[in-house]
């Protein structure tokens, strides 16, 4: 199975290349789109500022290409956020994938939201045998509202979509790479989708 990590600059790619080998796997990093379009599973990771990661997007050719893979794609923290429509950080357009626009938490919390916290009404089979109100692993200061798309949901001063999913594209707000045995087993979910097709 080829796994293609986008390149772009994102802060979090060797956890993510660490977990997908306790996985078994290996796990390329690349911005050549062909490349990219040829891999079995895409990770769109993210750790930075959403406009400036954006712009490295736009620069490689990257933005137009993502919302046209067809095979299953999981954006990541940042990732997921730079799939929707658009974040209030940086007023940063984004890729449209995800109809929902990104907002900052307000001043009654402490931001960024940073440490473990619940996921609950997990639907689709990125969570198959994953139990309710399993502890993940976050680091944010803007969330998706909830939405029709949301996944998997999280309270922190508000409800929010700490995962989303829109036919062959997930997000999760959460960083699966360091949420431990449960995190790995969510992106094991995630390489195992489609795998017969």
């Amino acid at each position: 199975m080829k796994i293609v990590i986008i390149n772009y600059g994102a802060g979090n790619i060797q956890s993510i290349m660490f977990a997908i080998e306790r996985l078994g796997f290996k796990a390329v990093l690349s911005d050549n789109p062909n490349e990219i379009k040829s891999a079995d599973k895409v990770i769109f990771p993210g750790v930075g500022e959403a406009s400036s990661a954006m712009a490295k997007l736009r620069e490689s050719g990257l933005d137009w290409l993502i919302p046209e893979l067809k095979q299953p794609v999981l954006g990541i923290c940042l990732g997921m956020q730079l799939m929707c429509n658009k974040t209030e950080e940086g007023n940063t357009e984004g890729l449209g994938i995800f109809d929902v626009d990104v907002v900052k938490f307000s001043n009654h919390v402490k931001v960024p939201q940073m440490g473990w916290n619940q996921i609950y009404d997990l639907k689709s089979d990125l969570f198959k045998g994953i139990s309710e109100n399993e502890f993940m692993y976050l680091v944010h200061s803007f969330y998706a509202p909830n939405c029709s798309e949301a996944i998997a949901t999280t309270n922190y001063d508000v409800e929010y979509a700490s995962a989303l999913q829109k036919n062959n594209f997930y997000g999760t707000q959460f960083h699966p790479e360091k949420s431990g045995d449960i995190g790995e087993k969510i992106l094991g979910n995630f390489l195992k989708l489609n795998s017969e097709g």
